[in-house]
């Protein structure tokens, strides 16, 4: 079966290489008993490329069922996976067989594996290693045929770094890595998308199908839809229903896109002291780039005068002539004035936790300014608040709270363990 008709049957859309590339993979690895890893951004469709796998697999006339580790507690997810007897814990009044039992001889799909407890994750290294498992709450090891595809968003190489994933079982599950494309890498399948979806809720709402003009179908394919092809099905069910013209223009699409934060570290375009539409982290940046540019001015106005020997006039406020340097070795590059009475400026060079090793993290340099109140703009005190402000917004939700941050959940775990933020 070729790919064309493998999309033709599963109703995939689009024809980008990176899609391709994965679904090449899944159609060749599916006749075998290999376990698969599929990686990809929440929302890019990771649970079809699993029923691709198993509908064209030997196993297809047996069961298949997909489980969503994170939405089962922990407390009950070794009884929901394995089964329990008859009286193993509170509440246990009857025996049950559990996930892997029931779905003997068929495919079991661990949709966020990566959530999957310490314990639990044991167990499941087991049965990948020799088909067995034990119930809870009994004694007898039971065996089992059962083919596991598991899927995740999470970089579980680094959770394994972190004592939250056992290494070994990333190795066990990851036989074959299929790596789905989020739909900002494959733009050219987006207007294909929002037609499909369209044709589908035309059908389902009794309307007409809706048709983008060419503005906003670029306006479409460049957004980058953070949550995939999930949120543009949403986006066409909401224009499907609320709008009564077949044809969408930009500014209507627009309405239905929310703003995304720019993730870079530095303003793009003018800087002319304009704040308004702009978040409060870019204003931050702003501030900083400003205050930069003005320090670096005066600074040059100062050295120009000093090396002409030339007198410095009062044109600016709160400035005496004749500077001289301190020779105080606890306040470098300090440049302090003659007969001042009432404060000390003095500026300092600080690099804003540079990291060339971070794709993310391009930070600028700033100049800190200090007064005799001992009061200073310190970047690593602000980052700290701003971290410390973005995981209370999100109750203590890293990965909200790093989109929030705008970088990624990596970066944000390194800040938390070098402020020593637990």
């Amino acid at each position: 079966m070729d790919l064309q008709q493998v999309k033709q049957r599963f109703g995939i859309i689009g024809n980008s290489p990176l899609l391709n590339a994965a679904l090449q993979t899944a159609t060749k690895v599916a006749p075998t008993d290999m376990n698969v890893l599929i990686q990809g951004e929440s929302g890019v469709g990771k649970e079809s490329f699993s029923k691709v796998i198993h509908l064209l697999s030997n196993r297809k006339h047996a069961p298949f069922i997909a489980v969503n580790c994170g939405a089962i507690p922990e407390g009950t997810i070794d009884s929901e996976l394995f089964g329990h007897e008859k009286g193993a814990f509170t509440g246990a009044t009857d025996k049950r067989k559990g996930y892997f039992e029931s779905v003997n001889g068929g495919t079991i799909f661990l949709d966020e594996v990566g959530e999957l407890p310490l314990g639990t994750q044991a167990r499941l290294l087991r049965i990948l290693e020799n088909g067995e498992f034990i119930k809870v709450g009994s004694s007898a090891v039971q065996k089992t045929d059962v083919r596991i595809v598991a899927a995740t968003n999470r970089d579980l190489l680094e959770r394994a770094r972190m004592g939250k994933f056992r290494e070994d079982l990333y190795y066990r599950l990851a036989t074959v890595p299929i790596r789905v494309p989020k739909l900002l890498d494959r733009k050219q399948d987006t207007y294909l998308l929002f037609l499909k979806f369209s044709s589908d809720f035309a059908e389902t709402h009794h309307r007409n199908i809706l048709e983008l003009t060419p503005d906003a179908q670029r306006v479409l394919s460049e957004y980058p839809w953070p949550g995939n092809i999930r949120q543009l099905k949403n986006v066409t069910e909401q224009v499907c229903v609320l709008e009564s013209s077949d044809i969408i223009d930009t500014p209507t699409l627009l309405r239905y896109l929310p703003p995304v934060e720019s993730h870079l570290p530095i303003l793009l375009g003018k800087i002319d002291g304009n704040y308004e539409g702009m978040s409060e982290r870019d204003i931050f940046y702003k501030v900083l780039v400003d205050l930069r540019r003005d320090v670096n001015d005066l600074k040059k106005v100062v050295f120009g005068l000093l090396e002409n020997n030339e007198p410095i006039t009062n044109t600016t406020p709160n400035y005496n002539p004749a500077p001289t340097y301190s020779q105080d070795s606890s306040t470098p590059n300090r440049l302090q004035l003659p007969n001042e009475t009432s404060r000390v400026h003095e500026y300092e060079t600080t690099s804003f936790n540079s990291n060339n090793d971070e794709d993310d993290e391009d930070f600028i340099e700033a100049e800190t300014y200090s007064s005799d109140t001992d009061s200073t703009l310190s970047l690593e005190a602000k980052e700290i608040e701003m971290i410390r402000l973005a995981l209370t917004k999100n109750h203590g939700k890293r990965k909200k709270a790093a989109d929030d941050l705008g970088i990624s959940e990596r970066t944000l775990y390194r800040k938390i363990k070098q402020y020593d933020l637990e």
